[in-house]
């Protein structure tokens, strides 16, 4: 399984700004990395400031948005999606889109969904359970 560190994943989405700035070719991965800082307009400064923010720390409860971890769900839900996995994710989750009547509203949606997933795996020192994930995004299509 692929595990990278806090800061292989920072350096990850630094390298494909750069990249992306510079006009050279990108991998596939990438390509979805970029798609997804550009839908997040706020997170270009972090991007082109590599030295001031790849030690930065970031505290949610004081309402602090860490764009790496942001960006690293956007990126998991991509391939959940792509590959439909958990089996039922896409059917779900184009069930949001057609409630929100946009995609990007509905990624935010179904990111909750995964966050609290993840949260609750660790939390509770157990693996993901992809039912309650699947349930929660079938609640959140009929809210």
């Amino acid at each position: 399984m692929f595990n990278p560190s806090r800061d292989q994943v920072r350096d990850f989405f630094f390298e494909t700004w750069r990249k992306y700035r510079a006009a050279e070719p990108l991998s596939g991965l990438e390509s979805i990395a970029l798609g997804i800082a550009l839908l997040h307009r706020e997170y270009h400064p972090v991007l082109d400031d590599p030295d001031r923010y790849r030690e930065q720390a970031y505290f949610p409860e004081l309402g602090e948005t860490n764009p790496f971890l942001h960006m690293s769900l956007h990126m998991a839900l991509e391939e959940q999606l792509s590959i439909d996995q958990p089996a039922g994710v896409v059917e779900r989750f184009n069930k949001l889109v057609a409630k929100a009547g946009d995609r990007h509203e509905a990624l935010h949606e179904a990111l909750e969904c995964l966050a609290e997933m993840v949260w609750r795996s660790q939390r509770d020192n157990a693996p993901p359970d992809a039912e309650a994930y699947l349930a929660n995004l079938g609640a959140r299509s009929q809210k």
